[in-house]
């Protein structure tokens, strides 16, 4: 069974969608689309009656949904829905939801967050995840390298699909989270002359049939769209 992304077009790269269970980066600048793309894919989990989550730690609720409102989606309507939760790890709230997973045994502060977290995550059964971003990572994580390997290790090993964000913006360059992953896509944005050409480029997808050329993506009224058949040279 694949799981669909929510973004037209995207899942015909990928052979219908996202093997589930796994962990996904996806990377690119700012502007690129990363934070939408994942929002059409909690739409999309919200609208299969899926359980979804949203962790960050640099924006409200309230933020996220009216930087999204703009689209035709439904993301505003569909997370009043009981099965959307979102946390804020920076705010008072999210502080203390992750206190009731405190764990015992002694372990070290990060190793504890990481606990927590996870824990978290498993306790509300939560189908898809969305993790903005690995700059939240490297800040609960002080530059630990093996402290962010056991938390997405954790990660892969728990149920949700998860989507983590990250800034990097090298399409040749790899990071501890390209190498953990099971996928990564990679988002380009290229001004010209005419205006903002964008592309989105899956360069890793384990269990699936890819060519890693970059196709033709798009700013809707519906969203991001990918044409499948549009490839885009940068």
């Amino acid at each position: 069974m694949r799981i669909p992304s929510g973004v037209s077009g995207f899942d015909h790269l990928i052979q219908g969608g996202f093997l589930p269970g796994r962990l996904y980066v996806l990377s690119g600048p700012p502007g690129s689309g990363k934070t939408t793309f994942t929002t059409q894919y909690v739409a999309e989990g919200l609208r299969n009656g899926e359980n979804c989550m949203y962790i960050t730690m640099h924006e409200s609720r309230e933020e996220l949904v009216n930087d999204m409102s703009s689209y035709d989606f439904g993301f505003e309507t569909l997370t009043e829905s009981d099965q959307f939760r979102f946390i804020n790890l920076a705010s008072q709230k999210g502080k203390h939801v992750l206190n009731q997973f405190s764990g015992g045994g002694g372990s070290s502060g990060v190793q504890s967050l990481t606990d927590k977290i996870v824990a978290f995550v498993n306790s509300r059964k939560v189908d898809r995840l969305v993790i903005d971003s690995t700059m939240l990572l490297q800040l609960l994580f002080t530059g630990d390298d093996q402290e962010m390997t056991r938390f997405l290790t954790a990660l892969k090993q728990g149920d949700a699909t998860t989507l983590l964000i990250s800034e990097m913006t090298d399409p040749s360059s790899y990071s501890d989270e390209h190498f953990l992953a099971h996928g990564v896509i990679f988002f380009h944005n290229y001004l010209e002359a005419t205006g903002m050409t964008r592309g989105i480029q899956v360069v890793k997808m384990r269990g699936t049939d890819i060519d890693c050329d970059i196709r033709s993506l798009n700013f809707t009224d519906e969203g991001l769209v990918v044409d499948p058949m549009d490839h885009v040279e940068f």
